[in-house]
């Protein structure tokens, strides 16, 4: 597994495209979890979660699933737990949501890259 993470208009899915051009990438906003669970690359991850909390569906234990089931995915996502803290409550726990999910998939994965004006820093390479 690798993570591409960064603030929103960062430059993360030029990064990750030019970085992988053989890999066929898809978009967080519109895949359901069984295509997320056979994926190769996603874009906009965060997205894929905000979808599947606003359908009240269970996030608790996506990352484990994600790991188990499709443990060689290149995921891009938003880091959103940036800024000031939202007064909506739904916000609020996607925002932790979005970070808790995140930092388990970081911990698995084999490399992070964080990128800043279309720039990357490989943050883990293990």
């Amino acid at each position: 597994m690798e993570m591409i993470i960064g603030g929103a208009f960062q430059g993360k899915a030029s990064y990750a495209e030019k970085m992988y051009p053989g890999i066929r990438w898809e978009k967080g906003a519109e895949l359901s979890a069984e295509e997320l669970f056979c994926a190769e690359g996603v874009l906009g991850f965060h997205e894929f979660i905000r979808r599947e909390m606003q359908a009240e569906r269970d996030t608790e234990n996506l990352a484990e699933e994600l790991i188990r089931r499709n443990p060689g995915i290149i995921l891009v996502s938003d880091e959103v737990g940036y800024g000031v803290v939202p007064v909506d409550a739904f916000d609020r726990a996607y925002r932790e949501r979005v970070g808790r999910i995140c930092t388990e998939l970081a911990a698995f994965s084999q490399k992070v890259t964080r990128v800043i004006c279309g720039a990357g820093m490989v943050i883990k390479d293990v």
